[in-house]
């Protein structure tokens, strides 16, 4: 036998059959269950109210994702169908009005769409010359006019503020350090110690944790009356870190808690910042956002004097998950910290790998979805009138369930509306026992989705209002439903 006719006869049978692809046979008949898709998607968005906020998904319904790898395809109409089935009804009910347990946003149908026609370009977003890596540097130039940062002000689309947040500690950790850290590391560094307050979101110490810093040497300053860091605690603080040998590098504000939506002293973080010499960061998960409100952008003074922002478009923008953003006033850092000399990432005078700076210069991210399109839409679509009353109500329809919490017989206020988050309790439940009855009676009746935070040590009842479609009159029927939930509980207890 010869050698070709051996190879021949070695080679897989893939080989040696029909060539083909994974687009459909029949594109009108896709056509018509893709729309059939939209118009389910349509439905469900237009009827919201109609369902319960949430509902668990039965053992019948888990069993279905228990199943094994599929080894033949289905039909899009099948497919379809069992989504209609087994994935709709039990998701987690963030685009309901009545969900407040966490600061998610509610999506658009508007973002729907867009979310769409960037899966169907499918572009990857990491860099080289299309016309997707224009439409993100848009966004960043919107956002450094929003903040009022220098027009060459670098951004970039990552997952969330919880990744935004550990990009910020190694910029400004390249900051402190110079570039070489990105090769020796912090072996022959003295040790960084970076500030934030106790009300801080957790993922800032998960940064300083994966960033190789350690989350003991982020410094958790206490929060005044109003639960905003302690700024002169702050001072003393880095005072006693340097004489002990340390290298204070970061500050890190709060625009919005999750607890309570308090926001720090920006405007005197950023002064005692400049002083220092410190990095100052802003976790504006958000709150940053409050700057596209005339009426809540005084409150947010002294974000314009950040070295730079993290926050969420799927928040309280109602971009579809995810949307993050890192924006950063000093872009030459911002590139030291991750530009690549890797081969496959040269660029060229001309053609697809031409263009300057690329997106993966400005993160850890090389494949990037095209997140800016819908943020893009959003913006659009909207605009930062309406955008930014759609957050001020939010915040109005707060401070109603503040009111109604104040006059309850049932309930009592723990922290009322700074922004657009309530947090009260049952009156007299110390042990914060009933609190956390009445949250998962109403979860799992439906009526609403409230959450539990911990205030001075007892689990309390917390309402964050973000949804552009939540109401006044929903805090109403919310109330009503959590007090009758109390009245059940304590006379099941009495019955027992």
């Amino acid at each position: 036998m010869s050698r070709s006719a051996k190879i021949e006869d070695d080679a897989p049978n893939v080989a040696r059959r029909a060539e083909t692809d994974l687009d459909p046979k029949d594109w009108e008949a896709f056509r018509r269950e893709a729309h059939r898709g939209l118009d389910l998607m349509i439905d469900y968005l237009s009827h919201v109210r109609r369902r319960k906020v949430w509902q668990p998904a039965p053992d019948s319904v888990r069993a279905r994702f228990r199943a094994g790898l599929p080894q033949k395809g289905k039909p899009l109409a099948g497919l379809i169908d069992e989504f209609e089935q087994f994935i709709l009804p039990y998701a987690n009910g963030n685009l309901h009005p009545l969900f407040m347990g966490w600061v998610h946003g509610a999506g658009t149908p508007t973002g729907m769409v867009a979310e769409m026609l960037a899966a169907g370009l499918n572009a990857n977003c990491g860099g080289r010359d299309h016309i997707a890596i224009e439409v993100e540097k848009q966004i960043a130039l919107w956002l450094a006019e929003a903040f009022e940062f220098p027009r060459d002000s670098s951004g970039v689309f990552v997952t969330g503020t919880s990744m935004a947040n550990f990009v910020a500690a190694v910029v400004a950790r390249t900051d402190a350090l110079g570039e070489k850290v990105r090769r020796g590391g912090l072996k022959e560094a003295l040790q960084l110690v970076g500030y934030a307050s106790q009300e801080a979101h957790g993922s800032i110490e998960r940064a300083f944790e994966i960033a190789g810093i350690g989350g003991a040497y982020l410094r958790r300053l206490p929060v005044d009356r109003s639960r905003r860091m302690d700024v002169e605690a702050l001072r003393g603080t880095i005072a006693k870190d340097r004489a002990a040998g340390l290298l204070p590098f970061l500050v890190v504000g709060s625009a919005g808690t999750v607890n309570t939506g308090s926001i720090d002293a920006l405007d005197a973080l950023a002064e005692l910042c400049a002083g220092e010499d410190l990095w100052f960061h802003i976790d504006g998960a958000f709150g940053a956002l409050c700057v596209l409100s005339p009426d809540l952008k005084p409150l947010v003074k002294g974000i314009e004097r950040a070295d730079s922002i993290a926050l969420d478009f799927h928040k309280w923008l109602h971009v579809p998950y995810d949307a993050g953003f890192f924006l950063c006033r000093h872009p030459q850092v911002h590139r030291q910290t991750f530009m690549s000399t890797a081969a496959y990432l040269a660029r060229a005078p001309r053609g697809l790998a031409a263009a300057d700076i690329w997106p993966c210069d400005l993160g850890p991210d090389l494949s990037r979805g095209f997140r800016a399109l819908k943020t893009w839409f959003t913006f659009e679509a909207y605009g930062v009138e309406r955008l930014g009353d759609a957050i001020a109500q939010t915040c109005r329809v707060a401070q109603h369930l503040e009111s109604l919490i104040e006059h309850s017989a049932v309930f009592e206020l723990c922290a009322g509306a700074r922004l657009n988050i309530v947090c009260f309790s049952v009156r007299g439940d110390t042990t914060g026992e009933l609190n956390r009855e009445v949250v998962m009676d109403l979860h799992e009746t439906g009526v609403a989705a409230p959450s539990i935070t911990r205030l001075e040590g007892r689990p309390v009842i917390r309402a964050a209002i973000v949804n552009h479609r939540t109401r006044a009159a929903d805090m109403d029927a919310f109330v009503v439903a959590a007090e009758a939930s109390v009245k059940q509980i304590r006379a099941a207890r009495a019955g027992s």
